[in-house]
Formats: C-alpha cells, sequence, structure tokens
C-alpha cells in the first residue's frame, strides 16, 4: 500500500472530501445550531430549510462545488436557481442583496472547509503515513486579510504535537468562520518548534463554551466521527426528542426520505432502543 501525501494542497478536492461530505444525510432544522460540533460530520444543515427536497437540491449543489472545484459565484448562481424553485422565502438574508451575498458565503465556505478538513483528517490518519509520520504542525494560512491572533501565534510557533495529543480533538482547523488554516504531517519536531499546547489551552471560555481561539460551535475536528455508525443515529433521535410529537413525526419522515433503507433501519433500531 502506498503512502498517502502528508501535503494536500489547500482548497483541493480529493476523493477522501467528496467521499465525506456524499454520506451527509440532508436535516432539516431551524436554527444554525440545532446541531451541534461533531453531529455536522454526519448532517447536511442549512438553517431555516425544513423540507429535504429543498435540501437535497442545496446539499447537491455543495457536492458539485466540492467535486469540480467550483467557485462561490457559480454556487450562488444554483442557489438562486433551487431557492426559487422550491419556493423557499423568509430565510435569514433573503432581504437583501448583502444578505444574500453573506448567507451564500456561510454555506458555501462553511461547507467547503469542514469537508475539506474531514478529508485530510482521513487521509493523516491513514496508519501508513502515521508511521512515518505520527506528529501534525499547525500552519496558520498566508494571506488572510484579519488574522486571528491566536491562530497566527500557534502557526508562528511552529506548534508540532503528536496526532493523538487532545489538542487535536478541539484545535483542529477550521476553529472558526472564515478560519483557514490546516494541519501537516510531519516525521517530528524540528529545533525551534513548540511541542506544548499555550497554556491555559484547556481553559473554557465562559462565554462562549469553547477553549481559547475557537468560535462558538468549532470546539471539534471534522471527520473525526465520521466513521462512527451510530452517528447518524444519535443526530436524529437527539433532534426528533427535541420537537414535539407531531413535529417530531414529521422530521422523521422528512429525513427518511432521503436515507438509504438499510441506514435508516439503523437509525430505527437506535431509536428503539434508547425509547
Amino acid at each position: 500500500m502506498s503512502t498517502p501525501s502528508a501535503r494536500i494542497g489547500f482548497n483541493q478536492p480529493f476523493p477522501e472530501q467528496l467521499a465525506f461530505f456524499q454520506k451527509k444525510v440532508s436535516l432539516p432544522t431551524d436554527a444554525w445550531d440545532a446541531i451541534t460540533k461533531a453531529q455536522h460530520d454526519h448532517a447536511f444543515v442549512v438553517a431555516g430549510a425544513m423540507r429535504a427536497d429543498l435540501l437535497n437540491d442545496l446539499h447537491e449543489a455543495v457536492t458539485q462545488a466540492i467535486a469540480e472545484g467550483g467557485t462561490i459565484a457559480q454556487f450562488r448562481t444554483q442557489f438562486d436557481e433551487i431557492v426559487s424553485r422550491h419556493g423557499w422565502e423568509g430565510w435569514v438574508g433573503s432581504d437583501s442583496k448583502a444578505g444574500r451575498t453573506w448567507r451564500t458565503r456561510v454555506i458555501y465556505q462553511t461547507n467547503m472547509a469542514t469537508s475539506y478538513a474531514a478529508g485530510r483528517w482521513a487521509r493523516l490518519n491513514d496508519p501508513d503515513l502515521l508511521a512515518e509520520r505520527p506528529y501534525w504542525r499547525y500552519v496558520h494560512a498566508d494571506g488572510v486579510a484579519s488574522p486571528r491572533p491566536l491562530h497566527l501565534a500557534w502557526g508562528q510557533s511552529r506548534l508540532t504535537l503528536p496526532h493523538d495529543h487532545p489538542w487535536w480533538k478541539t484545535h483542529y482547523p477550521p476553529n472558526g468562520f472564515g478560519c483557514h488554516c490546516y494541519v501537516i504531517a510531519v516525521r517530528g519536531p524540528k529545533p525551534g518548534d513548540a511541542t506544548l499546547p499555550p497554556i491555559g489551552w484547556d481553559e473554557l471560555n465562559s462565554r462562549t463554551g469553547e477553549l481559547p481561539g475557537i468560535d462558538k460551535g468549532w470546539g471539534y475536528a471534522p471527520g473525526a466521527t465520521a466513521a462512527d455508525p451510530l452517528g447518524l443515529a444519535r443526530v436524529v433521535a437527539d433532534k426528533s426528542r427535541s420537537l414535539p410529537f407531531e413535529l417530531a413525526a414529521d422530521f422523521l419522515a422528512e429525513v427518511r426520505g432521503g436515507v438509504e433503507p438499510g441506514l435508516w433501519a439503523e437509525v430505527e433500531r437506535y431509536l428503539a432502543s434508547t425509547r
């Protein structure tokens, strides 16, 4: 078996990225934080999009952007067509050109960045690569107009830690909206590299509930739980239980339409076992 490349061009599509995103199931949600952190490894959500057919078309538009390296301008064209075809009105940002620009950028960039990070996670954790390069180094992307001070400091210090260090469970990038940081695999630290996280890195911010340098909701490693066979079942169960009985039934019906029968059987077994 050949060893995967330790370096992947940032924003360059690759098979693991596409495979991760294609496995996501469209999940109707009314708010951006209706699911949290690692739950995003299993579900594709667009806040306020409550119909499976609408979500499936948006999922396909992002899938195409990943597979073909589509630009945000191309995605916006598809977004407008999908929204018009499905008659989706009143979505956050729909009342102005600036709002549309912001909303489509969030959808496009968030899904492109997290799927890219998840694809890298799969490749960086390949056993053959880990045997050769068991350390990971935090890299701050050059050219960012307004770099986050902590992200920049982690990159400038060449923070290099074992791949299984607890830091990576919460600080594996991206660590917020618009974050372009990434990780590379290396054989080990070089002279001058930081080999310990900064003091206080594991102290929660009482306002955000996250660790230092992490935006609210971003304190997880995209892709780390993607292989969990019960991941989707847990997401569906948590969401359905948060709804009144009638709405929960409608929610489950919407989700079921976009899930393969074999996978849905696993979801139903999990739901039954946890009632």
